[in-house]
């Protein structure tokens, strides 16, 4: 008898909101990444300067750090439709801009605001799901949507610089601004009710924010994401800083070593996306969360101690794996663990916490190791997401999660 796990999975895509937001989400994310090639290849061809090249990397998740601090509450207070067209709308004018741009200074701008645009529409469409599906499909939603931006990290990459080297990044840079225009008119066709249940009301915007921040210090669901992701994304940060290390001067790979790694890191995410919504149904979310950041913790442990860049590749694909499914389960604790009203505020702080742990991980992997210290620096972020995996199993077993996650029907 054939399984039907298959259908369950897929049974989001049924819901005509969610195929919406599911093609918006592919689009976006596909030119997201393209475009991160392309602005990186730019800024070294003008400026062959190390420096120059970082600034255009940082400005990609530095600006969601800043709207979680000083702006989470327009996500709850503004129509959460709204503000993702005009995300996608200021995105898709960066690009169409970018190809006129005369210096690596106008570049590292442009993609500030591009940066912007994203830390405002990826919280909203987090924030948006648990409107537009049914109660028992939020799992598979999640992992749906988890995937699909995994894929796209895979591919998106990739046909960046397949673009790039062919034409050079003008071409990338309008593919881009075209992704996003396709994005917003997806985005249009949901209804607004859809995505959001009521606009908040306001005490002032200070308040607001302080309300977001006092929520989340005040939930368990919220409190596991903050400090067991914000702990494993510092080993998470060291281990990005130090792969080209483990690759290339400790296991001896090469360039192909590196891209080896890289590329089976995102294998895992993509397949750990798909495995969180079983994991959190049949465990429940507080076991699933330790398993998957231990899963995690185990793939860079025996992945520093490889003997070939081939093993480290088996190790990172599962590591990946454990990313992708805690990755999901972040995306569930905090939209159980919140009211609407409540929910835009509360996943941009926690995302600008997180983001900033990843940056303090890459500061302090950058500054402190050597390029012989790759093992080392795996072995010690193998030891943080562990100890992230204990606090996880703690904060996260809230009894109204699990049993919702229990509960729900496998059809």
């Amino acid at each position: 008898m054939p399984s039907r796990r298959p259908s369950r999975q897929l049974a989001p895509l049924s819901v005509a909101g969610f195929r919406y937001l599911f093609a918006s989400t592919l689009a976006s994310s596909v030119g997201t990444l393209l475009a991160a090639v392309a602005l990186a290849i730019d800024v070294k061809q003008r400026t062959n300067s190390g420096l120059w090249v970082g600034a255009v990397l940082i400005v990609d998740f530095v600006p969601a750090i800043v709207v979680g601090l000083t702006l989470g509450p327009l996500l709850d207070r503004l129509e959460r439709r709204k503000l993702m067209i005009a995300s996608d709308l200021l995105r898709a004018a960066v690009f169409a801009a970018l190809p006129f741009a005369t210096s690596a200074g106008m570049i590292v701008g442009l993609a500030l605001l591009a940066g912007l645009g994203t830390g405002f529409f990826r919280p909203a469409v987090y924030a948006g799901i648990p409107n537009l599906v049914p109660d028992e499909m939020l799992e598979d939603a999640n992992a749906l949507l988890q995937g699909v931006e995994n894929a796209a990290w895979a591919v998106g990459p990739l046909l960046g610089g397949i673009i790039t080297a062919a034409s050079g990044p003008h071409l990338a840079y309008w593919i881009d601004a075209v992704s996003f225009l396709v994005s917003a008119f997806l985005v249009a066709r949901i209804p607004a009710r859809l995505l959001q249940s009521a606009v908040a009301l306001t005490r002032g915007h200070w308040t607001d924010l302080k309300d977001g921040f006092t929520f989340v210090l005040h939930s368990r669901p919220l409190l596991a994401v903050l400090f067991a992701w914000g702990l494993a994304g510092i080993g998470s940060g060291a281990v990005n800083v130090s792969e080209v290390f483990l690759a290339q001067n400790t296991l001896h790979g090469g360039d192909f070593g590196y891209g080896l790694l890289y590329g089976a890191l995102g294998a895992g995410l993509v397949a750990g996306s798909i495995w969180s919504s079983t994991l959190i149904l049949r465990l429940g979310i507080g076991q699933a969360y330790a398993i998957a950041l231990a899963t995690m913790a185990l793939g860079f442990g025996v992945a520093a101690a490889s003997v070939d860049v081939w093993m480290a590749a088996a190790c990172c694909v599962v590591a990946g794996l454990g990313n992708g499914a805690a990755i999901a389960c972040n995306a569930s604790l905090v939209q159980r663990g919140t009211r609407d009203e409540m929910r835009g505020r509360a996943l941009t702080v926690v995302m600008s916490a997180t983001w900033a742990t990843v940056g303090i991980g890459i500061v302090l992997a950058g500054a402190l190791m050597s390029p012989t210290d790759a093992r080392w620096v795996w072995f010690a972020s193998a030891i943080t997401i562990s100890v992230s995996a204990v606090l996880g199993y703690v904060l996260a077993r809230v009894p109204s999660l699990q049993r919702t996650a229990v509960e729900a029907p496998a059809n």
